[in-house]
């Protein structure tokens, strides 16, 4: 079933998740942690972000000085987009595959299995829905979500993060690069 295809199969089994699914929604990463750890450039983020391809979904950046925050959630979509732009996904099928996994939670997208033919992204949610989409012909690769999730979970935990209760929104002082540059550059 094509990922941008409004009715979806519902199985009525439900496996339970097999790891820690990252930390709660409460947590959220700066744009330079979010960018190493999804492997992106700030380029990249930052055009993600402005294209809305990617939002941060714990604070956006609001004007100079401000810094974005993006979740556990937002670096997994990180890490997918990337994934299905280096097997040569054009961004407009990107935008397509992010539109339907935008609304979903980590535990959802954790039961994922994304299969594409080099134009169209599928989702998969069991071993039945890949082989029957292999044996149409129509899968050339697959990116499985529940390994991102179980790598980016076991490497996120290494870096800083912050919780939306340990800053106030006056109080934000930091400046990301691009503010800096600007400050730099009018000095």
């Amino acid at each position: 079933m094509s990922i941008n295809e409004d009715s979806q199969s519902e199985s009525t089994y439900v496996q339970e998740s097999l790891f820690d699914v990252g930390p709660d929604e409460e947590v959220g990463y700066r744009v330079p942690i979010a960018c190493q750890v999804a492997g992106i450039t700030y380029r990249q983020l930052d055009y993600w972000a402005r294209t809305n391809l990617v939002n941060p979904s714990i604070r956006t950046a609001r004007g100079s000085g401000s810094q974005r925050l993006y979740s556990f959630k937002d670096v997994l979509v990180l890490k997918i987009v990337k994934r299905l732009l280096d097997t040569g996904i054009s961004l407009q099928n990107i935008r397509l595959a992010v539109e339907s996994l935008r609304d979903r939670g980590v535990n959802d997208l954790a039961k994922l299995t994304l299969v594409s033919d080099g134009t169209t992204v599928y989702e998969c949610r069991s071993n039945d829905e890949v082989i029957d989409l292999l044996a149409g012909g129509q899968g050339v690769f697959g990116i499985a979500v529940p390994g991102i999730l179980k790598e980016l979970s076991g490497t996120i935990s290494s870096f800083p993060s912050e919780r939306i209760d340990d800053f106030a929104e006056d109080n934000v002082v930091g400046l990301d690069e691009l503010a800096a540059r600007r400050k730099r550059k009018s000095s």
